[in-house]
């Protein structure tokens, strides 16, 4: 029974460290990810994806951003989006508009309802990333995590 693993004779695995540090990310973000999204989710706001969604969507202005511009800037799955496009436009956050340019395509846009909903979910997500990150790390320390991570996003 083949497994379909492929071991190349020269690969290299990682050190203990790696492998150390790997599992420390991964837990800190499923640690602080859970802690922020319960902070949300206690005084009754929606998902931190919507913020995310919103907050692209305030970013774009008034020329807005498609369907797939969306998925791009959030690394999101196209099946997932619609879905949550479409949740968040019954609840008036945004709004859908034929684009100018093809006709076929269509704009999302965030409405005035969008931009509160967001203003009032940074109050709490802003202050979750206080308690969960902030209070824990020295200013220096988080500007050395800050640098520390980019490294690994490039």
């Amino acid at each position: 029974m083949s497994m379909h693993t492929h071991v190349k004779s020269d690969m290299t695995l990682p050190s203990d460290n790696t492998v150390q540090a790997w599992a420390r990310l991964v837990r800190a973000y499923q640690t602080t990810f859970s802690f922020v999204e319960n902070a949300l989710k206690n005084d009754g706001y929606p998902p931190l994806i919507w913020y995310d969604v919103l907050l692209e969507l305030e970013r774009a202005g008034d020329a807005g951003l498609r369907p797939f511009e969306l998925e791009r800037k959030l690394m999101l799955q196209q099946y997932g989006v619609s879905r949550l496009i479409e949740r968040i436009e019954k609840s008036g956050h945004l709004k859908r508009e034929v684009c100018k340019e093809d006709r076929r395509g269509q704009r999302l846009l965030i409405t005035k309802e969008g931009k509160k909903l967001r203003r009032k979910m940074w109050s709490i997500y802003g202050s979750a990333i206080e308690d969960v990150v902030g209070v824990k790390l020295t200013p220096k320390q988080t500007k050395t995590l800050s640098e520390l991570l980019v490294k690994l996003i490039d």
